[in-house]
Parts: C-alpha cells; structure tokens; sequence
C-alpha cells in the first residue's frame, strides 16, 4: 500500500525559526552568511526535513489511524537542500507487516517514505516503524 502524504511549502521564517532554536548552524540562520557556505543560500537544516515529514504524514493519515507508538526510525538520508519557496510532497510506503508476537492486539508496520521537491527531486528518505492496533 501507498499512502500519499499531499505537499507542504517551506517558508524561509520557518527556516530560520526551527533553526535557531534546534540547529542554529550559519547556513539554516543566516540568509547573508548562508551565501559563504558551500550550499550557495538558506537551506532548511535536515532535522526540520524530517519535522515537515511529521506533520505530512499526521495530516495524510496517522492522526486517523490506529497507530499506538512508533518505536523508531532508520536510513534517514537528506539527498539534497530544502530551500525557502520548496513544496514538498511524498509516499509512505508500507513495505512489511506482521503480528506482534508478544502482544496479540498489535501488529508492527515498516514503512519506506520519500519526500521530493517541487521538481520531483528526492530531498529526503528514511523507513519508520508503527506499531498499530489491529481492529
């Protein structure tokens, strides 16, 4: 199954807002400074990536789900900058399921996300695991 996680535009505020309070690196704060860098402008830091994925993937389908707790997540890869102006969108992709063997109301979801830019370019991916109740 693929789940769609719709599109989301960066602004460079929020750039510079999650930044300065979370990684506060010249290239995430500093439009000015951010032009000295190897990366030529703003970019948003990859930890925000990951942040806007969150809410994507909360308003596309986990604040509705049966989701319980997700113990985890692995491969996180920042393929290319986020920059102020991007739209995101993405897939959630479930690529393994199976029943918890401890706890029998539960199964454990793997999933493989991608986000890409307006341009269909991968700027990021990662697996996540959920584990959900099972109706």
């Amino acid at each position: 199954m693929v789940l769609s996680l719709g599109e989301y535009t960066v602004s460079k505020e929020e750039i510079i807002e999650f930044a300065s309070k979370f990684d506060p690196q010249p290239q995430h704060v500093d439009p000015v400074a951010a032009l000295d860098t190897h990366k030529n402008g703003l970019l948003a830091s990859g930890w925000h990536t990951t942040a806007i994925f969150m809410r994507m993937q909360c308003d596309a389908f986990l604040i509705e789900s049966s989701s319980i707790v997700s113990p985890g997540t692995d491969e996180i890869r920042w393929l290319r900058p986020v920059r102020p102006g991007d739209t995101l969108h993405g897939t959630n992709e479930i690529i393994e399921k199976r029943a918890s063997r401890s706890k029998p109301d539960r199964g454990i979801i793997t999933s493989s996300v991608i986000l890409e830019n307006q341009n269909n370019e991968q700027v990021m991916t990662l697996k996540t695991v959920s584990i959900v109740g099972i109706k």
